[in-house]
């Protein structure tokens, strides 16, 4: 009988173990936070820590688990494919990476038709900025004040100060707008900008949505100066919204779109940086400019056409809006029944914030929904704001147990606050 991977150790041995040889800064904030569990048994929307408790994930690592933990549909093609599969070489033609490429074009938005293969979000945004630079033969890259693009050189230089300041110097030529001002990019804009970076859904600064005409105006200066228009909607994308991509909404195509963490159907890392077709003029003269060896690895390909076919299955979407809506009207009489906690929230689909009175409510909330049994984080940026992200596949049970884990949540906070409890300090 072969032996588990879950539970072989206690619970108080993996911590210990994980302070030892991983990292004892995270577990110490793991222990602020009141979250020191150690994830076990996972399945659909429900991961159980070691001890057996049970948690609905609200936070799916970002969109790692939009389909769940363990999505059967997935787990079953990676199974199959390991019978004659293994990662292939990533410098060699490929079968698997050319179907799934196929139907991310089919898929993606307007013409974009390449596709170039990365592990991790950051190293396709690193692809995405190098093609702008490479392909332009320009030095500046514009993004979003409070944005986040991932922690590798060139996506780490276009995010925010927080994240980079204790790695400096950075690749230069990197500055930032706030998010949503078009005239302030307006007055950034000039012949030297070769990208124009933003997140279409920003996670970290707190699920922002734009003005209506923000994105068509990025769109026509990106047009007017020559610049490449980058979104990065590794969070936002492949149905996260209630739309496969989230510009759809505002009927732009960008020039490249990142996508990854939910390509990846949770059990195979992939992310891809896809691209309009005149920018591949560069990649033409210099086709091996950018190689990564677990790059488009060939099981991740079939991990990622299992996920795309359960994605696009009729429906799929329609059940992402109406759980949206369903989250919706409990947040309504959640701020009925906490006016003095709750100020409101923001949504597309099932990507949302929820919004507490004041920052410092943030993480007393993140406590308070671990020990009613709901993952669920505050943002970087604007801690008052909850992300709700829960896998996209969540029923109208299941989106009732959040509500109601939220609603006995709130009272915890409530008489944290009241009793003058300082809010976990987060580094």
């Amino acid at each position: 009988m072969e032996e588990r991977l879950i539970g072989r150790a206690s619970e108080e041995r993996v911590v210990r173990e994980f302070a030892d040889h991983v990292s004892p800064g995270r577990v110490e904030v793991y222990r602020l936070l009141g979250f020191d569990r150690v994830p076990g048994r996972r399945e659909g929307v429900y991961l159980y820590d070691l001890s057996g408790k049970r948690y609905i994930n609200c936070r799916s690592s970002g969109g790692v688990f939009n389909l769940g933990h363990r999505p059967p549909r997935v787990v079953a093609a990676l199974r199959r494919a390991l019978e004659e599969l293994d990662i292939g070489d990533h410098i060699l033609l490929s079968e698997q990476r050319a179907r799934l490429a196929r139907r991310l074009a089919e898929l993606a938005p307007g013409d974009i038709r390449y596709t170039l293969f990365t592990p991790g979000g950051g190293e396709a945004i690193d692809v995405a900025l190098k093609l702008a630079r490479g392909w332009t033969g320009r030095p500046r890259v514009i993004s979003a004040r409070h944005g986040y693009h991932g922690h590798t050189g060139l996506a780490l230089s276009a995010g925010d100060e927080r994240f980079k300041r204790h790695f400096e110097p950075l690749a230069p030529g990197f500055e930032q707008v706030p998010f949503g001002d078009a005239d302030a990019l307006e007055a950034a804009m000039d012949d030297r900008v070769a990208a124009v970076i933003f997140e279409t859904i920003p996670a970290t600064a707190g699920i922002l949505i734009p003005p209506a005409d923000f994105f068509p105006r990025v769109r026509e200066l990106c047009d007017r100066w020559g610049a490449v228009m980058i979104l990065d909607e590794v969070q936002a994308g492949l149905g996260r919204t209630g739309r496969m991509w989230a510009i759809e909404e505002w009927g732009v195509t960008p020039d490249i779109l990142v996508s990854g963490k939910g390509l990846s159907g949770g059990v195979y890392p992939l992310s891809a940086a896809m691209y309009r077709g005149h920018l591949d003029t560069f990649f033409r003269r210099h086709p091996f400019i950018h190689l990564s060896s677990f790059g488009g690895a060939e099981l991740g390909c079939v991990a990622a056409l299992a996920m795309l076919e359960e994605t696009t299955s009729p429906g799929f979407l329609d059940h992402v809006e109406a759980m949206g809506r369903r989250f919706e009207a409990g947040y309504a009489r959640l701020k009925e029944a906490h006016p003095d906690l709750v100020a409101g929230w923001r949504r597309r689909g099932l990507m949302m914030a929820f919004e507490l009175a004041e920052d410092r409510l943030g993480p007393f909330m993140t406590y308070a929904l671990g020990k009613h049994g709901v993952l669920a984080i505050f943002s970087d940026f604007r801690p008052r704001a909850m992300q709700i992200m829960p896998p996209l596949i969540i029923t109208a049970s299941e989106v009732d147990e959040v509500l109601t884990a939220m609603d006995g949540a709130l009272a915890t906070v409530r008489e944290l606050a009241a009793g003058g409890a300082d809010p976990p300090y987060i580094p």
